[in-house]
């Protein structure tokens, strides 16, 4: 199954504000595709010039400033690659209805079709039933898995600057394979493959005696060596293996 693991960054929370040039925009998205709950390596990511301010604690989170995102592309010109990249796949994002309110924001700007609330997957809403009770950001899920055994440097993201929406993309990937028991679930047998593991395990087993060969091989061992073997097999006792299949 395909699926587009995806994150934004922002200038804000209201993209949908009365006043438009209050208006927050996307800065950057980032969108990872997985097949069967692994990255296969395809991504779209960009960063996304707002047309307006950057505060100053919103930068803090991500680290992108007005005069870097000033020389980026718009919106408008990489939506097509955007949606072509998504294609139909479900969209999976951590507290997915941010994330979703923000693209919608978005693409209702240019009179582009929405895209319908069937098609966000949350990730926040199936850790929060698996771990009622515990903190479920993203960083706190990425430390519960453990995830800087897979080569994630999370000690980075408590600094300012710390979070990306292609690196938390990336992240919710191996997050969401955990959710679902991706792990565990490559442990366990396809149940065809399980009955047929039992069958043969539950068969008798047989012993097959070789044919003794027609011409005995020669000694590999010196005649010095054949007295030592025997004088040694001499000491083990009459009821010594070797006495019984020959030496």
């Amino acid at each position: 199954m395909r699926e587009i693991l995806f994150d934004t960054e922002t200038t804000g929370v209201f993209p949908d504000h009365v006043e438009e040039k209050q208006r927050d925009r996307i800065v950057e998205i980032g969108c990872v595709e997985v097949i069967n709950l692994e990255r296969t390596g395809r991504e779209f990511h960009a960063y996304l010039n707002p047309d307006r301010d950057v505060p100053e604690e919103v930068v803090r989170v991500h680290g992108l400033r007005g005069d870097f995102l000033k020389t980026q592309r718009r919106f408008a010109e990489v939506v097509e690659s955007l949606l072509e990249f998504i294609g139909d796949a479900p969209l999976v994002a951590h507290n997915a209805s941010f994330d979703q309110g923000f693209l919608n924001a978005e693409l209702r700007r240019l009179n582009i079709v929405e895209l319908g609330s069937e098609r966000f997957v949350d990730t926040l809403a199936i850790a929060r039933k698996r771990f009622p009770g515990a903190s479920c950001s993203l960083d706190a899920l990425a430390r519960r898995f453990q995830l800087d055994r897979y080569g994630f440097d999370l000690s980075a993201r408590k600094g300012p600057g710390g979070h990306g929406a292609i690196v938390d993309s990336r992240i919710l990937a191996e997050v969401y394979l955990h959710l679902k028991g991706g792990r565990e679930q490559r442990l366990v047998f396809d149940a065809g493959e399980a009955a047929a593991q039992d069958a043969a395990q539950s068969r008798t087993v047989e012993f097959v005696r070789r044919q003794p060969r027609p011409t005995a091989l020669a000694p590999r061992g010196t005649a010095e060596e054949a007295e030592a073997h025997a004088t040694f097999i001499g000491t083990l006792g009459p009821e010594a293996l070797w006495l019984k299949v020959g030496s």
